[in-house]
Parts: structure tokens; C-alpha cells; sequence
């Protein structure tokens, strides 16, 4: 409840300051009656309803800037004091507006100004018990200074939490920027690899249509031999210069990664061989593969198999012992249907501050048209859900 006020006060500055105020106006012009009535000794000096008017407006009225120009508003209420104090006016409940004055400093401005106005106010203490009837005593001023460090303190109090607060908001927001600056570098790394690794399936399918052009001018026989060997010999070399032209644009990814420069890309007919490694680290993994199988694009197939494989990293690294994984497959007429599921921690496992296979996954699977979703199981578990359209081109 105390955050919502809090909040609504940081949107409706204007209208809290008026809160502030009522309760002097309220008082004032009950006073005010008073005095109207006959009661001047109220002053000390009998200034009448306008002086007493005056001071109300001239102690009151600069508080409801207290919050914008606090040092201003101490400034003003405290001089108006001290003026009053030589004029022999009695002190009045508006002068309270000195105390609240200072704890404005105290929350809003540095640690010198609010000593400064704990002092200014200790000052003002002193020569309103001098003005008093009777003779002050040091018990009468330890009381009125106990009960003006308590307002200070409160203020510092004030000023010490909303700067700790904050420090939290602008940690949190740093700490978002950072997530999705991280995000981002996670997106483009993982566009990298998906880009060296179709360039592989590509250089491939290229190379074949090269050899296959080059096969043909050679056997090639009747009719025009010549046009015919003109047409074979225009087609690998249309293809050497669109393999030499994607080797040129996608080269500069290979920088950091030589290692894999020359490495066959998997497909599904390596993931037995995925399953039988990831049953050996210790993980019991179940394949189940249904409907009739289709012929998959090479890219299409390495995406499945990365989506099975980081489902199943995952698993391993979270999932946490006695845990059992299942990969099901199963094949329709214009979708394929991948399911990694387990029945490990699910939600209750820790999440690794720098893991970004989900988005891996995701982007993997929107090279394709297709979809990833990841959830915790409602009984227990973590589930991998990705759906990839077969038997016709995803749409660019």
C-alpha cells in the first residue's frame, strides 16, 4: 500500500505539497477567528488579524515549494522567525513550518546544508524559550532539542532511503540493458554459426552442381555437342564464381573458428550417434521417431539435430541425477513435430547467467519458418517443443 502512495505522490507532486499545507491553513484561520473575537494576546504584541495574517502567509506559503527549492523555503520560514522573535510576537503553530523546513534540507540537499539547518533550528529553539514566560531551563531546552534532532533524523532517514532506492532502480536498469545487450550478442553469435553452417550445406550442394556440370559436358554426345558443351561449360562457371562469391562474403565468419572449417555438418541420420554419446555421459535418453518420413533439407536436418542437442545439453547440465530424457519425432504432412522432454528439476533448476541455447534455438528454427517453445512440465520436467515445416520451401 505504501508503494502505491508513494508512487501516486511522485505523479501528483502539486497536490501533496497542498496536503502539506492544510493542516496550517486549517489552524490559521481558526486562529484568525480568534483573534477577530478579541483574543490578541495570542502575539505576545498585540499586531491585530492582518499582522497575524501576514506572518500565517508569510511562514505558511513558501511550503509549498519545500520540495523543489528546500534551501530557498528554510531560507525564507527562518528569517520570517527571526524577525518575528524581534517584533515580540509570541512563537505561533506555524512556526512548526521552520522544523519541517529543515527536514526538507535534511531529505533533499547534501550533509552540510543539513547540518547547517539543524543548527539554524537548534538557534531558533533557544531564543524562543529566552522569549518565553518564566525562567528557561537547560531540562526545557534538551527536551525541544531531542524532539528537533528526531525530525532531522527522520529527514536524513529519508534522504539516505531514496537514494538507496535509487541505486536500485538504476541498478536494475543497467542490469536490463546489460540482459539484452547480452541477448543481443548471444542472437548475432548464434546468426554466425547458423550462417557458417548453412554456407558448409550450401558450399556442398554448389560443388556438387559443379562436378555434375562438368560430368555432363564431358558425356554429352549428338545434336550440338559444341552448344551443349558451351551451355555445361557457362553453368560451372556461373557456379565456381557464386562459390568463390559466398566464400568471399561468409569467410570473415571462419575467423575465429578454423578448427571447424573442414567439418561435415550432421543431420538425422547422426542422431543415433547424439543419443548413444548422450547416453554415455550418464543421461538415459529414449528416441521414438513416427509418421512417414520425409526428405528434409540439409540445413533443415542440422537444425534439428543442434535443437535436439542443446535440449539435451541442457538437460544434462540442469536437469540434475535420476534424471530421464525422451526425443520424439514424429512426421506429418506439412509439419514436423520435435519434442525434447525430461523429468528433472524443471523450474526449481538454477539458470545459468550467460546460457543463450534457447535462442539458439529459436533463431535455428526461424531460418526455417518454424518454432521453438520452452517451458517447465506441470508435473515435473522441462519440455522442448519445436514444429518445422516439411515437404514445401519456408517462406522468406
Amino acid at each position: 500500500m505504501f508503494g502505491r502512495l508513494h508512487s501516486w505522490g511522485r505523479r501528483h507532486p502539486a497536490v501533496v505539497d497542498l496536503l502539506w499545507l492544510a493542516p496550517f491553513l486549517l489552524i490559521s484561520f481558526a486562529n484568525l477567528q480568534l483573534l477577530r473575537s478579541g483574543d490578541a494576546h495570542l502575539l505576545g504584541r498585540d499586531l491585530g488579524p492582518w499582522g497575524f495574517l501576514v506572518l500565517a502567509v508569510a511562514l505558511v506559503a513558501p511550503m509549498f515549494w519545500m520540495r523543489r527549492r528546500p534551501l530557498a523555503v528554510f531560507a525564507i520560514v527562518s528569517l520570517v522567525s527571526f524577525v518575528q522573535w524581534l517584533a515580540d510576537a509570541q512563537p505561533q503553530f506555524f512556526n512548526l513550518s521552520v522544523l519541517i523546513a529543515m527536514y526538507g534540507v535534511a531529505s533533499h540537499c547534501a550533509p552540510r546544508w543539513a547540518v547547517g539547518a539543524l543548527l539554524t533550528s537548534e538557534l531558533g529553539v533557544f531564543l524562543a524559550l529566552l522569549q518565553s514566560p518564566g525562567d528557561p531551563d537547560g531540562r526545557s531546552f534538551a527536551s525541544s532539542s531531542v524532539f528537533v534532532v528526531a525530525i532531522w533524523i527522520t529527514g536524513i532517514y529519508t534522504s539516505t532511503r531514496r537514494r538507496y532506492l535509487e541505486g536500485l532502480e538504476e541498478r536494475a536498469e543497467r542490469a536490463e540493458r546489460e540482459r539484452d545487450q547480452q541477448a543481443r550478442l548471444a542472437t548475432a553469435a548464434e546468426r554466425a554459426r547458423i550462417a557458417r553452417e548453412l554456407h558448409d550445406v550450401v558450399a556442398h550442394n554448389v560443388s556438387v552442381m559443379i562436378v555434375q556440370a562438368d560430368g555432363a559436358g564431358y558425356a554429352l554426345g549428338g545434336g550440338d555437342p559444341d552448344t551443349a558443351r558451351e551451355a555445361m561449360r557457362t553453368i560451372s562457371a556461373t557456379g565456381r564464381r557464386a562459390l568463390a562469391e559466398m566464400r568471399r562474403m561468409v569467410g570473415v565468419l571462419r575467423a575465429d573458428d578454423t578448427a571447424e572449417e573442414y567439418t561435415p555438418q550432421p543431420g538425422l541420420s547422426q542422431l543415433d550417434d547424439l543419443v548413444t554419446r548422450v547416453r554415455s555421459s550418464g543421461l538415459p535418453v529414449d528416441l521414438r521417431v513416427t509418421g512417414a518420413r520425409q526428405a528434409l533439407p540439409e540445413g533443415e536436418e542440422l537444425t534439428v539435430y543442434r535443437i535436439v542437442q542443446e535440449a539435451l545439453t541442457n538437460t544434462l547440465k540442469h536437469g540434475g541425477p535420476g534424471t530421464r530424457a525422451t526425443v520424439e519425432m514424429e512426421y506429418g504432412v506439412r509439419e514436423l513435430l520435435l519434442r525434447v522432454t525430461d523429468d528433472g528439476r524443471g523450474a526449481a533448476a538454477p539458470r545459468s547467467p550467460d546460457g543463450h541455447g534457447l535462442v539458439g534455438m529459436r533463431e535455428r528454427a526461424a531460418v526455417f519458418g518454424g518454432s521453438v517453445d520452452a517451458c517447465p512440465r506441470p508435473g515435473g520436467g522441462f519440455q522442448v517443443t519445436a514444429r518445422l515445416p516439411v515437404g514445401e520451401p519456408a517462406a522468406g
